[in-house]
């Protein structure tokens, strides 16, 4: 998916809600686990209930990684039905956060958007940037691909390096400066976190037409309305991610129905926000 068609999605929507699909087994309905596959089982649901309004899904890989082989099974048929389903209607990251030599990250690289070789074919990855540009590139060889680079998080241990200044320059501001000559607006966006949201009009001055994907609205308290305050662009340039409040919001059969309605009360704050806007 192109940044054209990504900016049409949010138009058409009336969204820039990203849904982070983690499924917890110790948090997912319990009826669910007498299925085959109850993590697929649990994802198959959700992305039924929220496709028309989600403009994303961002699989978190730590939560299938640690169930071993099922769990990569789990994350590749979840990936395929997306695209098998929906592949023109949700732009998909893969949420791994990878980062290492350019040959290593080569190969990474083929996990996330080579069907052929890993049987997954993602619009999107997560990319630490600490190796540097030789790390990052292989990921932006792949045509109408991205790179989502870590830029600024909403962790608490963000204070530990990301603001260490030299000459007047926090880290993270240094990494948007080199980085955003490594791609473009068309392929690049960065990961700034929903409780950093004051330092978003510092983010806009560096990259004022990148994408941005910002996590840490609702469970980590972050305001929806800070971030498109500081953060939007004329073209949105947002993707806002939401994962526990609504993949969690009930753990009965009705979970997916539960999931819907806390969809649906974020597209109508986030159409409001889009209409203030001239969106």
């Amino acid at each position: 998916m192109n940044r054209e068609e990504l900016i049409n999605l949010i138009k058409i929507k009336r969204s820039f809600l990203c849904i982070g699909l983690d499924p917890d087994l110790s948090k997912i309905p319990q009826h669910l686990l007498k299925a085959e596959d109850p993590i697929f089982a649990f994802n198959q649901e959700i992305i039924d209930a929220t496709h028309d309004i989600a403009i994303a899904y961002k699989p978190n890989f730590a939560f299938y990684e640690c169930h071993g082989v099922k769990g990569w099974h789990s994350l590749v048929k979840t990936i395929q039905y997306i695209n098998q389903k929906y592949s023109d209607q949700v732009f998909t990251i893969a949420d791994a956060k990878r980062g290492d030599i350019g040959n290593t990250s080569q190969q990474y690289a083929r996990t996330m958007f080579d069907p052929v070789s890993s049987g997954m074919d993602f619009d999107a990855v997560t990319v630490a940037p600490y190796m540097g540009e030789d790390s990052v590139k292989p990921f932006l060889s792949f045509q109408n691909k991205w790179v989502v680079l870590l830029a600024l998080t909403s962790n608490k241990g963000a204070v530990d390096f990301q603001f260490i200044t030299n000459n007047g320059v926090r880290l993270f501001e240094q990494v948007l400066h080199t980085s955003k000559d490594w791609g473009t607006p068309e392929n690049m966006m960065f990961v700034i976190g929903a409780t950093q949201a004051e330092r978003l009009a510092d983010v806009r001055k560096i990259v004022p037409d990148h994408f941005l994907l910002i996590p840490g609205i609702g469970a980590q308290g972050g305001s929806l309305q800070a971030v498109a305050k500081y953060g939007m662009t004329p073209e949105c340039g947002l993707l806002v991610n939401s994962s526990r409040n609504i993949i969690f919001a009930s753990q009965e059969k009705d979970f997916a129905k539960k999931a819907r309605l806390e969809v649906l009360n974020l597209q109508s704050e986030m159409n409001t926000i889009l209409k203030s806007a001239g969106i």
